[in-house]
């Protein structure tokens, strides 16, 4: 078995603008598939990511350390989370990448762990 990441990518904005009961609803979805994947022995971890304006970027220029409030790329989806699987091999973490409900209202980068 090897280890994927999978990237969750959306529109903050459009998560922040759904009603608690859209954000319950979708939560309780994203945990149907964390069980799922918890059952089938590919679960390892996952986790939710503070928001992209409160991250700091940072970059050696020579000696100088620079720091810079947001993300490093000013897009229209942050990445907001991710899970971490097992799996056979690069099919079978796009299998479960595409069972995710992420995919609904974003995008999934699927990256091999290296060891």
């Amino acid at each position: 078995m090897k280890t994927y990441m999978l990237l969750l990518y959306a529109n903050e904005a459009g998560g922040e603008a759904l009603t608690p009961e859209d954000t319950a609803m979708w939560m309780r979805k994203m945990g149907e598939y964390s069980d799922a994947l918890g059952k089938a022995d590919a679960f390892v971890s996952t986790a939710g990511l503070g928001r992209s304006r409160d991250a700091r970027t940072i970059h050696a220029n020579k000696d100088e350390l620079q720091v810079h409030a947001g993300p490093y790329a000013d897009t229209q989806e942050q990445l907001g989370g991710y899970y971490l699987i097992r799996a056979a091999d690069m099919d079978a973490a796009q299998a479960w990448a595409a069972r995710c409900p992420a995919a609904l209202w974003g995008h999934i980068e699927i990256r091999e762990v290296q060891h």
